[in-house]
């Protein structure tokens, strides 16, 4: 498996950047060759993404969940990738997300992306644009302050 961190700092509270970051199906807004994502119950969504020229779709499961904290996720079933989103408050205004992603290359196309590095740029463009989207509204565009563990909601 390959594994990237990458970090940005944006200038909005923690709780903005958080409760924007758990409305997944704005996701296409910006990030890079997704195109849907549906989900379908709280912890569970449905992805749509266009990767090395081929559409795939795989579900995966919230697995961990603290408001203002942690969003951490695993696919169940189709494109291999499991990962964590880490926000930090850095001040009253703002806040370092960090993006933390394990995903398995699938054939020689995604294999040769991987090793010349396109994740890397996409997972970077991909949290300069949540940058932007974010800092441009001011605001969310909706929340969910559930708590999961383990997979299971609890709050």
């Amino acid at each position: 498996m390959s594994r990237i961190e990458e970090s940005t700092d944006v200038n909005v509270p923690v709780r903005t950047a958080y409760d924007q970051w758990t409305q997944f199906e704005e996701f296409p807004r910006f990030m890079e060759g997704v195109e849907e994502v549906v989900q379908l119950d709280d912890t569970r969504l449905r992805w749509t993404a266009k990767i090395a020229g081929r559409t795939k779709t795989w579900e995966a499961r919230i697995s961990d969940q603290e408001p203002d904290r942690v969003i951490g996720w695993e696919a169940t079933e189709g494109a291999k990738n499991a990962g964590i989103v880490t926000f930090d408050e850095l001040g009253p205004t703002q806040t370092r997300i960090t993006l933390a992603l394990e995903y398995e290359p699938d054939g020689p196309v995604e294999s040769a992306g991987d090793a010349l590095g396109v994740v890397d740029r996409r997972v970077k463009g991909d949290l300069k644009r949540f940058k932007e989207f974010i800092e441009q509204r001011g605001q969310e565009t909706g929340a969910w302050r559930g708590t999961i563990e383990g997979g299971q909601k609890t709050a």
